[in-house]
């Protein structure tokens, strides 16, 4: 690369879960890691998602609500509910006005 390019690149997965973790109020970490179950609540919060937080949702069912809430999949009950991949922490990012920009 040539004295003075700019290459853009796209946020990193964590970059991207950490714009989220402060667009929802809480805590960017250092290190790489999952959504906690907290974590889960508050982006549920953030996206209005009608979470029943009296039951103790669980991070499986958090997960299928946020997908359906942006749109990721038609409905909670269609929705996958593994860990978030790059493309859906995107989406999600998008939902609660996140912005992963250095």
């Amino acid at each position: 690369m040539a004295t003075g390019d700019v290459r853009l690149m796209s946020p990193t997965v964590h970059e991207v879960r950490n714009a989220i973790r402060a667009a929802t109020g809480r805590f960017e970490r250092e290190v790489e890691a999952s959504f906690t179950k907290e974590e889960l609540q508050a982006i549920c919060e953030a996206l209005e998602v009608d979470v029943d937080v009296g039951r103790r949702p669980s991070t499986t069912r958090m997960r299928r609500l946020i997908r359906a809430q942006v749109g990721i999949a038609e409905s909670a009950e269609t929705a996958d509910d593994a860990t978030f991949r790059k493309g859906d922490l995107q989406a999600i990012s998008d939902g609660v006005g996140a912005s992963s920009e250095p």
